[in-house]
């Protein structure tokens, strides 16, 4: 991981763009398998051109712009996204804001006035779908039309298949909320992973020998209700647990919250952001008539996970910290 990848805003000034750079240009929603060949291609770009390769990409998610009404469960936000596109080996990212203005703007003044005038790119990689500008008319097609024009390279990447399935953001938020974790890791390239703040609970865990982490993630998240193997990151330190995300129907029936048991662990965690990664699905979400039979289970599940994760020893998300996130 860099630690100088460097991400550039809206507001940057133009003093702090490199001229000359290639880019990765697309939504990077997980940054996975396909969104890897994109930006493998910008990097190999960047050597050929001997200018440094950054990634072009939009907050907030044109799609929640556009369908402000329809909730999309993202798999990366922002930050997220950006610690995972520093660990690709770019030398940064471009952070477009995507609103009305930037809605409106046709195809051809995007490509004449962002990538040309502000950037100053030499090259650009491209999804095979990837469309952009007013009306969504700007294509692959188009930048590969205007590339001898303006001087620039442009690769155009097909996609990537996984066990004759096209890897999409779509199809991963699919697996994630029907607890397909392996289906999901092997086209995200890693494991599926959260960031949140310890927050305070009931202390029920804690009652019944099982102290969690508790965290609320976003409303719009859709992952499968159930137990998880996962593996939390703490700074540097990589600390293996078992994990509930639900509504506790043995209590409460509340608002969606992940649960996590770390463990051989001792500490107080409250405040503190950790990095939860998601290593496989163990079971349902269940409804318990005695609290006997729930920590029965519980220890049960704590097995199972244990042996999980001692397979994927090495299973975790490579994550990079990018100044300005």
């Amino acid at each position: 991981m860099a630690s100088d990848f460097t991400v550039i805003r809206d507001s940057s000034p133009p003093a702090s763009i490199p001229k000359g750079m290639v880019v990765a240009m697309g939504n990077f929603d997980g940054v996975h398998l396909g969104h890897r060949a994109v930006i493998d291609a910008a990097l190999r770009m960047g050597l050929a051109h001997r200018k440094p390769a950054f990634a072009v990409t939009f907050e907030p998610h044109p799609r929640s712009y556009f369908s402000p009404n329809s909730p999309q469960f993202r798999l990366t936000g922002e930050a997220a996204k950006l610690r995972l596109l520093a660990a690709t080996g770019l030398a940064g990212a471009v952070v477009m804001t995507f609103d009305k203005h930037r809605a409106e703007t046709t195809a051809q003044d995007f490509i004449h006035h962002d990538l040309i005038e502000r950037l100053g790119i030499s090259g650009i990689a491209v999804g095979y779908d990837f469309h952009f500008g007013k009306g969504r008319v700007g294509s692959p097609s188009l930048l590969v039309a205007e590339a001898p024009r303006l001087g620039i390279e442009v690769d155009v990447q097909a996609h990537v298949d996984i066990a004759e399935r096209p890897v999409s953001s779509s199809v991963i938020r699919m697996a994630l909320a029907e607890g397909q974790i392996d289906e999901a890791t092997a086209m995200l390239g890693g494991p599926w992973f959260v960031n949140g703040e310890v927050i305070h609970g009931e202390k029920r865990g804690r009652d019944l020998g099982f102290p969690t982490a508790n965290i609320r993630l976003d409303k719009n998240c859709s992952l499968k209700h159930g137990i998880y193997a996962v593996r939390v990151g703490l700074g540097e330190a990589r600390i293996d647990g078992v994990a509930s995300f639900g509504r506790r129907p043995t209590f409460d029936n509340g608002a969606p919250l992940l649960e996590v048991f770390l463990f051989d662990f001792k500490g107080d965690l409250y405040g503190r952001h950790l990095d939860v990664a998601f290593i496989a699905f163990l079971r349902d979400e269940l409804r318990f008539d005695h609290i006997d039979a729930l920590v029965r289970q519980m220890n049960e599940d704590s097995r199972l996970a244990r042996e999980k994760l001692a397979a994927s020893p090495d299973a975790f998300p490579r994550l990079g910290s990018p100044a300005g996130i």
